[in-house]
């Protein structure tokens, strides 16, 4: 067994690297074929009509808010229990981000309290919602469209830990978070510890033809060379700067890398959920031990395994003590001192900060081993049960 177990680790394959290689090896280094072949399998994969790869998630949001047409003073809702990118979109571009507390269960933006937060306030007051499928959990986004029309929102539904996740809908459908079926975009992550890496990398995906056009000419500076799109014709050569952009191109050598790490993907959930069924086995009936909850019309995509304890603190360090590396995902964003200073304060959201007390990601990869797994549940259960 190998030491220590992170919480997260890549899988790069033999495969993944022969890709690489092809690709160092081709006449494409980056703005190249396999850009768009990569963007086609994962629309492919996710049931999007249009998907927009970029160098990182962090710069997906960011188009996709700019596409969606956040402006300075918009009001946007956000949950407090994810990454700052996710409400740091909104503030790029000059809007107010107001964060809704979680449901207990799920830890998902608990649709109730947003309906509270919508009927309290004028209606038109808030123009849209940031959803995070948190951990892996895909939101009942057929639940949330319905809010987000009755108060005329928009929905950029953040699904950085959820690719291959979905829920059943009222029709007995599955529906697959990315497809765009509710949400307006949808933005994935390909960070290393994700299901799919790129290295660094992110997507946007969308069923809306508009918001793809605006999204690919924001990734690269707002420069477009469609000829059908000129203002002038000046040559081949010639191309024009219409919106104000960004360089957030990925490369070809990320997407080859991308493109064979999709091959394996849905087997790679398989792996992960029957983690999950492990680590709920040997947990059931220990007290003092929550496990994740999981409804019977979601399928999970497990991101994390998040368990909570009571002292969180005593056994994220004896943990440690024996070389595994959990993590705790993710303090609260409404209380980090950026959005504190917007009027943000403790107390204000009491299930989210509840949660962040006793939360603890267990290691949760596709080459975690049966030895190293049955060593975490041992140390977990050392220290619960002493």
């Amino acid at each position: 067994m190998k030491l220590p177990i992170s919480y997260g680790r890549q899988f790069i394959s033999d495969e993944d690297i022969q890709a690489v290689v092809e690709t160092l090896k081709s006449d494409y280094l980056t703005c190249g074929p396999k850009i768009p072949e990569f963007e086609n399998a994962f629309s492919e994969y996710v049931h999007a009509k249009y998907s927009v790869a970029v160098c990182n998630a962090t710069a997906a949001l960011h188009i996709a808010a700019m596409a969606l047409g956040v402006k300075p003073g918009d009001n946007v809702i956000c949950t407090p229990m994810t990454f700052a990118s996710s409400a740091n979109c909104i503030r790029f571009c000059g809007g107010n981000v107001k964060f809704v507390d979680i449901d207990p269960n799920t830890y998902l933006l608990d649709i109730n309290k947003l309906k509270e937060t919508l009927a309290a306030a004028p209606k038109g007051t808030y123009k849209g919602m940031v959803l995070v499928d948190f951990a892996g959990y895909p939101h009942n986004m057929e639940e949330y469209r319905k809010v987000a029309d009755e108060y005329g929102m928009w929905i950029l539904e953040d699904a950085c830990h959820a690719p291959g996740a979905y829920f059943t809908n009222s029709k007995g459908e599955k529906v697959y978070c990315g497809c765009g079926r509710y949400s307006d975009i949808t933005v994935f992550s390909f960070h290393p510890v994700k299901h799919i890496t790129t290295g660094e990398g992110g997507m946007a995906c969308t069923q809306n033809e508009e918001y793809y056009e605006k999204m690919a000419l924001y990734r690269t500076h707002g420069i477009t060379h469609d000829a059908d799109k000129l203002q002038r014709e000046d040559g081949l050569w010639y191309y024009e700067m219409q919106e104000l952009g960004y360089n957030y191109r990925i490369t070809d050598i990320q997407a080859a890398l991308g493109i064979s790490q999709l091959k394996r993907a849905r087997k790679n959930v398989e792996i992960r959920r029957e983690l999950v069924r492990k680590y709920n086995e040997a947990f059931a009936g220990v007290e003092g031990i929550k496990t994740p909850y999981e409804a019977d019309d979601v399928y999970h995509a497990y991101h994390l395994y998040i368990i909570q304890v009571e002292d969180r603190l005593g056994l994220y360090n004896y943990l440690r003590e024996n070389k595994i590396f959990a993590q705790v995902l993710y303090y609260p964003l409404n209380l980090m001192p950026y959005y504190k200073q917007f009027g943000n304060k403790e107390g204000d959201l009491p299930v989210v900060e509840n949660y962040y007390k006793h939360c603890l990601a267990l290691p949760m990869f596709p080459t975690l081993t049966e030895e190293e797994q049955q060593y975490v549940i041992s140390k977990v259960k050392e220290f619960i049960c002493k």
